[in-house]
């Protein structure tokens, strides 16, 4: 204190400091006695509960699986005793066409009999007159009778396919788990709000050249790619000039396109089920199927890629999510084992909303189905009643925006319904010029891209507030 080097310094009075923290402490002790230690009590206890009936959820799954199976095993004996049966009859009909000709055959063996006796009475017989009648038969028994060759029936086994033995035979439903924030009692950050605009505004229309335009995906502001009915992906900025060309290997078209983290393109390949990947201008397979088929895509706020896809024979659909080229999870069914999803081969376009919700537009369902990240269904929205809307809601393109909405494309009615995070239909945007609205995308300042797709324009649309 005495110090020259601290003249002019401010000094706290000790008393004061002391008392000061000792408030501190004793907040900081009826906090951790009367909400934070009991809220960790109610965690703990939730986790034992769970701990403690876990070997009962799973015998119960065990128990029902064997029970499948003696349902299968009683099955399979019914059709085995069933094709017995089925061997026994062909038996007795094999044995009674054989006694058939075998009765023909002695028959005409007693025939030749009768006559060789006939005939060795008429050799020794001096009779001139009996000689005289006799009329040979050696003419009708030269006629020998035809070779019967009755084949025995043959069962052609059909090869075992373990893996649709495995798919008839029932689905496990994978393991899934949500983390759910617990919030004590503490102020919030508020978040800026953006409102929606009551008249969305046409920014820009950049022609792409497609004759029909499918998808759209923004790396920012100022460029985003696209693809359509051809093999090629192109890349614009919003002036419409035209940056970059992409020739894909695909024979046909790319069915839908993202870009990840990375700014680098990924696009699914349908003629060879296999999901693709080009960075520094080499296109690498970064995933490839043998029974479902890839449709659409997107990336995941941590770079993980969800992918939409449907079974060979079409009447399965479910979302991947992968980790690379790992597979992280399956979202397929719901709680009570019933498919999320149409079985089809329409397009269903799939994002991530900022709270992690899966959304994924359902074509033929006629509705935007929603997800947690666990795979658990939240909500399915089904259209909106309007007086202006007369056509059956089919969603196609789906994006989601900085504040938890969603959009989505409804190319029958031509406009795009915005939702907020919980379903709630909030607003149209239709007074844009929209003919046949499909691929949607929005960039970081929540401006939307559409795919216009039978005129082959990408439209930019204004449609909330700038803070």
């Amino acid at each position: 204190m005495a110090s020259e080097h601290h003249i002019g310094h401010r000094f706290v009075e000790v008393k004061h400091e002391y008392e000061t923290k000792k408030e501190i402490i004793k907040k900081d002790q009826v906090e951790l006695g009367n909400s934070i230690s009991p809220k960790y009590e109610e965690i703990a206890f939730e986790l034992e509960h769970q701990l403690a009936n876990l070997d009962e959820g799973y015998e119960k799954l065990t128990t029902d699986i064997s029970k499948q199976g003696e349902e299968w095993h009683r099955e399979i004996d019914i059709v085995i005793n069933k094709m017995k049966t089925e061997i026994n009859e062909i038996k007795l009909e094999h044995e009674s066409i054989l006694k058939k000709h075998l009765n023909e055959i002695k028959q005409m063996q007693s025939l030749i009999k009768e006559t060789l006796i006939v005939l060795g009475e008429l050799e020794k017989s001096t009779e001139i007159s009996t000689a005289i009648e006799y009329i040979s038969k050696i003419k009708t028994f030269s006629k020998l009778p035809p070779r019967v060759n009755v084949l025995l029936p043959t069962f052609i086994p059909k090869p075992i396919d373990h893996e649709h033995i495995y798919n008839f035979f029932g689905q496990i439903i994978p393991l899934r788990y949500a983390i759910q924030e617990y919030v004590l009692s503490i102020t919030q950050p508020k978040t800026s709000v953006k409102e929606l605009l009551d008249k969305p505004e046409l920014v820009a229309t950049i022609q792409t050249g497609y004759c029909n335009l499918y998808s759209v995906s923004c790396l920012n502001e100022e460029i985003f790619c696209t693809s359509g009915l051809s093999s090629n992906i192109k890349y614009f900025n919003i002036n419409g000039n035209l940056l970059r060309t992409i020739i894909t290997k695909f024979w046909g078209r790319p069915i839908d396109i993202a870009v990840d983290g990375d700014g680098d393109l990924l696009y699914c390949d349908w003629g060879t089920k296999t999901v693709l990947n080009v960075k520094n201008e080499q296109t690498e397979e970064l995933i490839r199927l043998q029974v479902w088929i890839p449709v659409n895509l997107c990336v995941t706020s941590t770079g993980d890629l969800l992918v939409t896809m449907y079974s060979d024979d079409a009447t399965q659909s479910k979302v991947v999510r992968y980790t690379g080229s790992n597979k992280k999870q399956t979202i397929q069914f719901d709680d009570e084992g019933k498919p999320l999803y149409s079985g089809n081969s329409f397009m269903k376009y799939i994002t991530e909303n900022r709270n992690h919700d899966i959304c994924v537009a359902d074509y033929k369902a006629g509705a935007v189905m929603v997800v947690n990240e666990a795979g658990q269904l939240i909500w399915r929205y089904t259209g909106h009643l309007s007086t202006t809307k007369s056509k059956p809601f089919k969603p196609q393109g789906i994006a989601t925006d900085s504040q938890g909405r969603i959009l989505t494309a409804d190319s029958h009615n031509h406009c795009i319904h915005i939702l907020d995070q919980d379903g709630q239909f909030l607003s149209y945007i239709d007074n844009c010029d929209l003919i046949d609205p499909l691929g949607l995308c929005v960039d970081i300042n929540d401006n939307l891209f559409v795919c216009d797709c039978a005129n082959g324009n990408v439209k930019k649309i204004k449609y909330s507030q700038d803070i």
